[in-house]
């Protein structure tokens, strides 16, 4: 096998690879959008901000449209050697590798959003609507009960709040250590279980290496892609001319 027929199956698995990848961010993006709306009523006030995230999942249905079209556009090429069809692969999948290295600025440079969101939300939530809103109610239940922690600081996001109010002053269970019926805030204090903050963020995180990581594959695989696509580009003619 020569090195024009071994980057050509290259081209061809490159961009069976792009298709596959397209086809997995359409459906992540179409599930995304599609259960958006229980995740802006969990966040209630703060959803205007929180449409950024469910716009992630539109833009996930964009990207997948074009990188599956990207993959029949290079497996089309490959296949005709066509060198018009090659040079419009290279130049689309460049302009995508440069717009994907801006976006990857900007997410670091605003990394903290994460945290801002978690912040602005907690607060406000654990005291308004914790014990009222079913929804807020199981989401905060699920959390302090699997990471072992209590409200968003501590206990003292509770303090004032509706849920005492209505419960005489009792904190949630998780608030406490043990089994006890009452959680009072001087137990809270004693037993000192800490706050979901850390274990939230450290969540989101992690879940942003794993972001970070699959980016960079791709990364590596559009380089890839394009410096096979440019080697075919550049030795049609002389393949052309041994066929001559």
């Amino acid at each position: 096998m020569g090195c024009f027929t071994l980057f050509k199956v290259m081209m061809v698995l490159f961009n069976l690879l792009i298709f596959l990848g397209g086809l997995t961010l359409l459906a992540l993006g179409i599930w995304a959008s599609a259960d958006g709306g229980s995740f802006l009523q969990t966040l209630g006030t703060y959803s205007t901000q929180a449409m950024q995230f469910l716009n992630v999942g539109f833009f996930c249905i964009a990207v997948g449209v074009v990188l599956a079209l990207l993959g029949l556009l290079g497996f089309w090429a490959a296949h005709r050697e066509s060198k018009c069809l090659l040079l419009m692969f290279f130049s689309i999948v460049l302009i995508i590798f440069i717009a994907e290295v801006a976006a990857a600025v900007v997410a670091l440079a605003y990394s903290s959003f994460a945290e801002g969101i978690l912040r602005a939300w907690a607060t406000p939530a654990l005291k308004e609507q914790y014990g009222n809103d079913p929804v807020v109610t199981k989401i905060w239940n699920t959390t302090m009960t699997e990471l072992k922690c209590c409200g968003f600081t501590n206990y003292t996001d509770f303090e004032d709040s509706r849920f005492t109010r209505d419960n005489n002053g009792s904190l949630p269970e998780d608030c406490c250590l043990g089994n006890g019926t009452y959680c009072s805030p001087q137990r809270a204090l004693k037993d000192n279980v800490e706050g979901c903050f850390e274990e939230l963020l450290e969540l989101v995180q992690t879940n942003a290496d794993v972001v970070g990581g699959v980016a960079a594959g791709i990364g590596a695989m559009e380089i890839a892609a394009m410096v096979v696509s440019i080697y075919l580009y550049c030795h049609l003619d002389n393949r052309e001319t041994i066929k001559a």
